[in-house]
């Protein structure tokens, strides 16, 4: 039997002539693309692709089923816009686990304006490290999650489906301004606990040193203010610095050493109204958060 999801693939494939397009534009991995392809070749009976060359074309088959699909795929997601409208998200609830820092920054914002759009909306929270939430999130223990990707990141699994959402730059911390890492490859260092400590490790190596790692916290404060009473320095992501300030410490954006901050959803699309209007919502502050911080 044809699926839902198949149709919207091989419409995908049908607008965009490639299988690595049609997966970027689905969030999906080439692999499973391919794989839902052929699945639905078995249902129809029918050779729906033809290689030609390094490209694919669709076969006269493949052509008529793609110009149902779009018919069909247009009609279902027609009707989901029209039940959201008409339920007008009055009511459902969304899970959501984030980080310290965009939890601190971004999700306030963003849930002030879905209370204030859609008051029947209940935005439940859970303050946890990516790698928790997406464990949470493949359990169906919450319905979203926020997560930071370095770029030596390993992919995730390919049932979950990332919204980028902010670029979320490093910086030096310090008490004096416009310092450089190697500056203080001889200066004790304030670290996160062993896991989080990762990032400053990696990005002192790129530097050509190992550094001393004399105090140990994730607490954004605590790292600050020991930066400021002069005990050693440290780094933080601009999330971090936005959510709170220290004064008396300088803070050094590090070119080339940025995360990346995405909104994960699980499972095949689309997602339930209210997740979406979360995710939206979260991708539409996300750019005003950036501008206003920069």
């Amino acid at each position: 039997m044809m699926t839902l999801t198949q149709l919207r693939i091989l419409y995908a494939v049908a607008r965009h002539g490639s299988v690595t397009e049609a997966a970027r534009e689905l969030h999906y991995s080439q692999p499973s693309v391919s794989h839902q392809l052929g699945r639905l070749e078995a249902a129809t009976g029918a050779r729906l692709l033809q290689r030609v060359g390094r490209g694919i074309r669709l076969t006269p088959e493949g052509e008529l089923l793609a110009r149902r699909a779009a018919e069909i795929v247009g009609r279902v997601d027609a009707a989901s816009d029209e039940l959201a409208a008409h339920v007008g998200l009055q009511a459902g609830r969304v899970r959501l686990a984030a980080f310290q820092t965009v939890l601190s920054t971004l999700v306030p914002g963003a849930a002030s304006e879905l209370a204030r759009r859609h008051p029947g909306l209940e935005l439940n929270l859970v303050d946890v490290h990516p790698p928790e939430a997406l464990a949470m999130l493949r359990a169906g223990q919450v319905d979203v999650a926020l997560i930071f990707r370095h770029p030596d990141t390993p992919q995730e699994d390919e049932c979950f489906r990332l919204s980028h959402l902010l670029d979320d730059p490093l910086h030096l911390l310090s008490r004096e301004p416009d310092q450089r890492l190697a500056d203080h490859r001889d200066s004790l260092w304030v670290g996160g606990c062993e896991r989080c400590r990762a990032t400053l490790v990696a990005t002192c190596a790129r530097a050509g040193f190992s550094p001393r790692i004399a105090y140990s916290t994730d607490d954004m404060v605590v790292v600050q203010s020991l930066v400021a009473a002069g005990m050693g320095v440290g780094t933080l992501p601009g999330l971090a610095l936005q959510a709170h300030r220290v004064p008396g410490v300088q803070a050094t954006m590090l070119p080339g050493e940025t995360r990346q901050v995405f909104a994960v959803t699980y499972g095949e699309p689309p997602d339930p109204p209210a997740t979406a209007a979360v995710v939206r919502m979260l991708q539409s502050l996300a750019g005003v958060l950036v501008s206003s911080g920069r």
